[in-house]
């Protein structure tokens, strides 16, 4: 993750300030509201981390299937990652 939690946190309480101070929303229970964007943004910002680990455990599993046809292991975490992204319609950084 590139941002660290406490900043996502700072700019979840920002953002949420600033909407009411422009009177774009209307908030009962701001503290709430931070909390829930947090969470959406934490959220949001880890999917890419899942995602590699999720390539790294499927390319364990074909190690030696790999190893045997003399596949690269970058070349291949490329590809596996590419098409998981495009099967889950993710738009990675």
């Amino acid at each position: 993750m590139l941002l660290s939690r406490d900043y996502v946190g700072y700019m979840a309480g920002e953002l949420v300030k600033r909407l009411v101070a422009t009177q774009m929303i209307e908030a009962k229970a701001p503290e709430e509201l931070v909390q829930r964007i947090r969470r959406t943004m934490l959220e949001e910002l880890t999917v890419e981390d899942r995602l590699n680990e999720e390539v790294r455990q499927i390319l364990s599993e074909h190690a030696d299937e790999m190893r045997r046809s003399g596949a690269s292991y970058q070349e291949m975490y490329k590809k596996v990652k590419t098409e998981l992204a495009r099967q889950r319609k993710l738009i990675l950084r």
